[in-house]
């Protein structure tokens, strides 16, 4: 297993930053996504009924919106403020996405409560698979 990237980045409604070391002790669930992404679109409303009903005490769920592939910054803005509840990030350009080795959006980290990456899922898994990896952590 390959330890996770630390990294710190801003919300994307706010001027606060979130670190991810700081939920070390939770499982941590990353999702990259931009607007366009007809894969998103369908993603990141299944992952928010997810998060609505999941134990925030022992799984972190953070969507991170990746700038340097959105056609313009105001539609990721637009995107989130619309469907998302969930911790939502602004990436550094791609700087996170590329350290994650992200091959298309959506992309899906799944990191244990000691930092490490236990899964990495692409555009075409199901929720069950990724809520199935998930639970073998918790």
């Amino acid at each position: 297993m390959k330890k996770a990237i630390d990294f710190q980045l801003p919300y994307i409604d706010s001027n606060e930053t979130y670190q991810l070391s700081n939920d070390l002790g939770k499982v941590i669930v990353l999702t990259f996504w931009v607007s366009w992404c007809p894969d998103c679109g369908v993603d990141l409303p299944r992952k928010e009924q997810l998060f609505q009903s999941i134990n925030h005490e022992k799984v972190q769920m953070v969507t991170i919106n990746v700038q340097g592939r959105e056609r313009n910054i105001e539609d990721g803005e637009i995107f989130a403020e619309k469907f998302l509840a969930q911790p939502t990030l602004v990436d550094n350009h791609r700087k996170v996405y590329d350290a994650y080795n992200c091959a298309g959006v959506p992309t899906t980290i799944i990191i244990n409560k000691d930092g490490y990456i236990t899964h990495q899922f692409g555009d075409k898994a199901s929720l069950l698979t990724i809520v199935e990896a998930i639970g073998t952590l918790i």
